[in-house]
């Protein structure tokens, strides 16, 4: 296992961004776009998102949570890209380090499972201030605890989990307050069910994603589990990936 430092120092930005373009393109490619409305996050943001006519979505692939009908969806996958667009969505390609958005454009931002994916961490939270009108609600999902590193994080081109400290100083840093956050996230618990899905998408990719879209991704959405808001980040003990709702005031000198 390695520490969230290691993971950053062995890898380039050049080279992180290689293997995660690589990695979703091929995933959404093979891949449905499944609607907001059907995740569990749906209830929790649908109030925010009916009162913010400026809304962003971050690398939203084919699982945005944001209303389609207009948010502005940014993604480095052209495969997710053309689905959005198929659907009616304004997509546009970029990344989370380099918004194509003006300053202060924006009254709700979501960044799902985006975060950990960067080297330059600092540098995309500025580009999320940047971008974020004064006041303006962000939603944010990140995976915990450098301890709890596991071949998946890997395998889907993360560098980092956070310590929870690290996580709220950052955000302060960049202007965003964490108002509240629920215990989230997707990953099955069963390392060996892990270890078999990512030796079939390695070397079945094929028959892979036939089971995904049209059997474990319906299963996992009949079965999530009801997310709610506490305050705060909350107790983290034993918690693999938060959700945190902030709201966005100014940057710290």
């Amino acid at each position: 296992m390695m520490s969230s430092t290691s993971h950053v120092e062995s890898s380039s930005d050049a080279e992180l961004i290689r293997a995660n373009r690589g990695f979703y393109e091929s995933l959404w490619s093979d891949a449905r776009l499944v609607g907001p409305e059907r995740f569990n996050t749906w209830p929790l943001l649908n109030e925010l998102a009916a009162a913010a006519p400026r809304r962003l979505e971050v690398a939203p692939g084919l699982r945005p949570r944001l209303p389609l009908d207009g948010t502005c969806f940014v993604d480095i996958s052209h495969a997710a890209l053309r689905r959005l667009h198929d659907r009616g969505a304004h997509a546009v390609h970029g990344m989370i380090g380099a918004l194509p958005c003006a300053d202060a454009s924006f009254d709700l931002l979501c960044a799902f499972d985006i975060l950990e994916h960067v080297v330059d961490d600092d540098g995309a939270l500025a580009e999320l201030a940047r971008t974020a009108a004064p006041g303006a609600y962000m939603l944010l999902s990140v995976p915990l605890h450098p301890e709890a590193w596991t071949a998946f994080d890997d395998f889907v081109g993360h560098c980092r989990r956070y310590e929870p400290a690290q996580i709220i100083a950052k955000l302060a840093q960049h202007g965003f307050t964490i108002e509240y956050s629920a215990i989230y996230g997707m990953q099955p618990k069963s390392s060996r069910l892990l270890d078999l899905g990512q030796w079939y998408l390695t070397h079945q990719r094929e028959r892979a994603m036939w089971w995904y879209n049209r059997v474990l991704m319906p299963v996992a959405l009949r079965f999530q589990k009801t997310l709610q808001w506490r305050d705060g980040l909350g107790d983290t003990q034993g918690v693999d990936e938060v959700l945190l709702r902030c709201r966005y005031r100014q940057a710290v000198d």
